[in-house]
Parts: C-alpha cells; structure tokens; sequence
C-alpha cells in the first residue's frame, strides 16, 4: 500500500542548489559564506536549506565532499592513473594550473582558500584533516618508489610529499591572485626539478 508523502515536495533542484552552494563557498570561504549568502545564490528560503541539507557546516561537508569527486578529483586521477608517484605528482600539478585559472568558478581550490580566516574549529580540523591525508596519500606513493627502486634510496617522502604539497597551494594562492595558466604550469614543471633521480 502507497503512503502518501507528508508535506509540499521540494521546489529547486538538489544537485544544481548544492553546486551553487559549492560556488559560494569557494569564492567566499567557510565563515564569510552567511546563510542569507547560501539561499540567495541557491534560490531557497532558509527553512528549505535547513530540511534539505541540514545547518551551514552539514551543507559545507557535503560541499567538500562533492568537490572532491568533481572539481577536485583531478588530482585523484592523476594518481590512479599514472605509474609512478613522480608522474602522479607532476600531472596532478599541470591539471593544477589549469583547473585553478579556469573560468566557469572561482580561482584556485576551495579546500584550501575555505579554510582562510575560519574560525570555527570543527571546519578549520576537517579541511586541515582533507588536507593532511591527501599528504599521506602522495608520501605513500613517493615511499613506494623508494623501495621499487624508481626513487634514490636516500629520498624522504615525508619531505617531498610536503614539498609537493606545498606548491600546490601557493598555486591555489596565486591562482587567486591572478596568475595566468601559463605561469602556473611553469611553476609546476620547475617544482618537478627539486624531485631526485635514480
């Protein structure tokens, strides 16, 4: 027997209010992001944001979430798809440089520019997390290296692997600041120096 859905369906598309939501978050980050910001660019009244995704830090976890298997998910390609943690890094880097100055959305990458001037700890500690384990990820694949033998022994993964992330968001930063493609894909490939040969 069908039940009958108890009150009025929702009126606005979820998929294209949360990427509305993504775009508001990423050129204004977390705490300058208000609510009033969120339904006015979502098209939504408050109580409608509240029924559908929760307070303002749910909807920005599930922002974060969703950029990474969109927006973001070039650098998640990058290392599935490519043989050695060298080549991973130094695709993920030029992919960087064009996502970043591409038009269509904000400059550079809301993982890391949300997290300016935030002031609230739980955000601040999730994205810090994101970004710590996709850190990980890349020393992982820089320690595999290591002991096949395709990076020197004497290699710190650590190192390289804060390195690495360490350009990345000066790219975001500058990406914001105005840099051109052309002058972060020339950042990245001179990044691609400091990596060790066999």
């Amino acid at each position: 027997m069908a039940t009958k859905q108890r009150g009025r369906p929702r009126s606005f598309d979820r998929p294209t209010a949360l990427e509305q939501a993504t775009m508001a978050f990423w050129e204004r980050g977390y705490e300058t992001t208000s609510v009033s910001d969120l339904t006015r660019v979502m098209g939504i009244s408050a109580p409608s944001l509240y029924a559908a995704f929760g307070d303002k830090r749910t909807l920005f976890e599930e922002v974060v979430a969703q950029y990474a298997l969109s927006h973001g998910a070039f650098g998640a390609r990058a290392f599935a798809e490519e043989p050695t943690a060298r080549a991973g890094v130094a695709r993920m880097l030029r992919e960087a440089a064009l996502h970043f100055t591409e038009p269509g959305h904000p400059r550079g990458c809301l993982v890391i520019s949300a997290a300016v001037n935030c002031s609230t700890p739980e955000v601040e500690e999730a994205l810090r997390a994101r970004r710590n384990a996709n850190l990980a990820a890349i020393e992982d694949l820089i320690r595999r290296d290591v002991d096949s033998g395709e990076l020197p022994a004497a290699t710190d993964p650590r190192a390289l692997a804060r390195f690495s992330g360490a350009v990345l968001q000066g790219m975001s930063q500058q990406a914001r600041d105005g840099a051109a493609a052309e002058e972060l894909t020339a950042m990245a490939e001179l990044s691609m120096l400091a990596w060790p040969t066999a």
